[in-house]
């Protein structure tokens, strides 16, 4: 008689159906256009679930909204920025028009097939030139960002300026003036890139040529704003920010959020009629909704700083290293002096991750694409240092399933408070907080390290990084060292690619 109890079984069939489906998710995995048959799955699923309401002539998402502001500007000559104060850069006029170049009925098509066509150019980088389909773990975790996200990696603005800045940051070292034009482009769609602009110009040696290129396109975006009268208001996307309080979403808005759910006198959730926003509001949040802002830009001075200290010290030990190295051709000194190439794309890259995550967590505004702001550096992290950016890989992949759970999945419920729907964006709030600790603290170990100096070997942190993040999907087994070591140099390279 077996004494193996059902519930025991149960668990035995369940990991042997795992194991069977890693084992068949592993093969599939080495074929080489796999990974272009998953992209035109999701792409081909996205589509088929939103044609019947293209062929009523409808938009999803935040495209009615786009919709409506396209036709005021090309049938009513309303422009935003050229005649009212907008919410958006100035930039974000042209993938908010151009689909309502072909009529009103056509523009969730026409906006679908831009966004298919950025993701394609992005994937096909990742996968370097589509040289490398199978060993690619960067893009495959891309897709699965894009997968877990879709609710509004296809439906708002980043879908554009996501993967700009995934491009950019994978021709930083061979195409700096393309990564500078695809950087300031990306920025002047949403403004969350500019933390990108500021990790490059820290830490990258090819700052001058990245700034020219941001530079030249700002030129133009202003030139054509004041051709259009409407200078005056081309910064009004800042101001127009500066006035709101806290978002349901945010998680600035958690202590208060929770507040609310639990009771606490004067504690609420309630609807923003003009921006269509829910908001929050409670005992003590006056801070947050009037300092906030401030304490960003003061912790943002502070990483902005630890990162320049970082960069200097690499480069004062790429000096010594090229010193040592000259002399010892001349044979006056050995050969073996450490090396310290390949530690500026990563240092580049780490600040990007850090600069960008601080604008989210200590932001009173919070939206489900955020988390499309910090994944185009991972992505790129994952392609230049898989090791080093694991751990941050699989912390945004968990939180982009939790915001898709929190919206649309658990949105109408987290609006009455229910406290699943708030625990579930807890969690997600949490791991946007743990991700924020994880980048200051490596960069803090970065500068360190850049003088020679290191953490107490028994300090907490050495632990937390000890800590496996268990990945939602078997996507992130293989990301080794090795198989990104061979793409680091090409992230951040000098020489004659420079001046291309």
């Amino acid at each position: 008689m077996s004494s193996r109890t059902p519930s025991t079984a149960a668990s035995s069939s369940l990991r042997a159906r795992v194991g069977h489906l890693r084992r068949v998710w592993g093969v599939f995995r080495q074929q080489p256009r796999a990974i272009w048959w998953t992209f035109a799955a999701l792409h081909a699923a996205v589509f088929v679930a939103l044609t019947p309401l293209m062929l009523r002539g409808g938009a999803e998402g935040d495209l009615p909204l786009y919709r409506t502001w396209a036709t005021g500007a090309l049938s009513e000559g309303r422009w935003p920025v050229m005649d009212f104060a907008w919410v958006y850069p100035a930039g974000a006029l042209l993938p908010v028009v151009l689909p309502n170049l072909l009529g009103e009925s056509l523009y969730q098509l026409v906006w679908l097939v831009l966004v298919t066509a950025a993701n394609a150019a992005s994937l096909w980088l990742l996968t370097d030139r589509g040289r490398r389909t199978v060993d690619a773990p960067a893009a495959w975790w891309w897709l699965l960002v894009l997968f877990l996200l879709s609710p509004v990696a296809f439906l708002r603005l980043e879908a554009f300026s996501a993967p700009a800045v995934v491009a950019a940051l994978l021709l930083l070292g061979t195409r700096p003036r393309v990564a500078g034009a695809l950087l300031a482009a990306a920025t002047w769609v949403k403004v969350w890139p500019a933390a990108v602009v500021a990790a490059v110009v820290v830490a990258s040696r090819g700052r001058a040529t990245v700034v020219r290129a941001c530079l030249w396109v700002t030129l133009v975006v202003v030139a054509v704003v004041a051709v259009g009268g409407g200078l005056s208001s081309v910064d009004g996307f800042v101001t127009m920010q500066s006035d709101r309080a806290l978002q349901l979403e945010a998680p600035l808005a958690t202590p208060w959020l929770w507040m609310a759910m639990l009771g606490v006198p004067g504690a609420s959730v309630y609807e923003n009629v003009g921006l269509a926003t829910r908001e929050v509001m409670g005992p003590g949040d006056t801070w947050a909704v009037h300092g906030s802002t401030q304490a960003m830009g003061v912790v943002m001075l502070a990483l902005v700083g630890l990162l320049a200290v970082a960069a200097a010290g690499r480069a004062r030990a790429g000096r010594a290293q090229a010193r040592r190295a000259q002399a010892g051709r001349a044979g006056r000194v050995g050969s073996d002096a450490p090396a310290v190439t390949g530690h500026e794309p990563r240092l580049v890259l780490l600040g990007a991750l850090t600069l960008t995550i601080t604008l989210i967590v200590f932001n009173k505004v919070g939206s489900p694409q955020y988390v499309l702001w910090i994944a185009p550096v991972v992505a790129a992290g994952l392609w230049a240092d898989a090791a080093a950016f694991r751990a941050p890989a699989r912390i945004v992949a968990w939180a982009a399933g939790l915001t898709t759970l929190v919206f649309p999945v658990l949105y109408l419920p987290l609006i009455d408070l229910d406290p699943v729907a708030v625990a579930v964006l807890g969690a997600r709030n949490v791991l946007l907080v743990v991700l924020f600790g994880w980048c200051v603290l490596r960069l803090v170990e970065e500068a360190l390290a850049a003088w020679g100096r290191e953490l107490p070997p028994r300090w907490w942190s050495r632990r937390v990084r000890a800590v496996p993040v268990p990945a939602p999907v078997a996507v992130l087994a293989d990301a080794t060292p090795a198989s990104s070591a061979s793409s680091l140099p090409a992230v951040h390279s000098r020489g004659a690619r420079r001046s291309s």
